[in-house]
């Protein structure tokens, strides 16, 4: 059912939002050089690697700095700090979610360095289709605050914060109804506008 819904919201969504998804992509092709998209290999459904994209919203070749965004990072450019804000830079993935890599609910995908640190347990989350937003990703909306308050960040990433996000998607994916689906939409559009104010 919620693949459904994914097809109907992914395919209007694009059409409603071409005007908006034209205007991102010559707000991030005039503000830095570079290309307007960035691509990066995810982890999704039963372990396969797929692009996930994105609107860059950092400079080119970034992530050989680090995989982790701290703080207020340098390498954010100026329109991308707005499009991080808002979660604009998200919008390109409902193409994966048209091509069925994604869901608009599910656990985040994550890249293969640290799927491969998953216990057997926590590789069952692999069984569900990844999404653009989830229940860890509200919980954990100042993930960059908390990581800069860190001496080693992506050791406090892995250790505490990565294993939390896998028991807050538990609890959808135990219960993946429509109605769930639908709360999390709604609490994600919520968490949005509430950090635009």
């Amino acid at each position: 059912m919620t693949r459904f819904f994914d097809i109907i919201f992914s395919f209007v969504g694009l059409i409603i939002l071409s005007p908006v998804l034209l205007f991102l992509c010559l707000w991030v092709k005039l503000t830095s050089k570079g290309p307007v998209f960035y691509k990066q290999k995810r982890v999704g459904l039963g372990g396969k690697e797929f692009w996930l994209y994105k609107f860059r919203s950092m400079y080119v070749d970034a992530d050989k700095r680090g995989l982790l965004t701290v703080g207020k990072d340098t390498r954010i450019t100026s329109s991308g700090y707005y499009l991080r804000k808002y979660k604009l830079d998200e919008l390109p993935q409902l193409f994966n979610v048209l091509t069925g890599d994604m869901s608009i609910v599910g656990p985040r995908p994550e890249v293969k360095k640290y799927v491969d640190l998953y216990t057997d347990e926590q590789k069952k989350i692999l069984n569900v289709r990844p999404g653009i937003t989830d229940l860890a990703s509200i919980k954990y909306k100042n993930e960059n605050d908390l990581l800069h308050t860190q001496s080693d960040p992506e050791q406090y990433y892995i250790a505490h914060i990565m294993p939390e996000k896998i028991r807050f998607n538990n609890i959808f994916i135990k219960s993946p109804t429509p109605a769930n689906y639908f709360k999390i939409i709604f609490m994600t559009i919520g968490h949005v506008f509430k950090k635009g104010h």
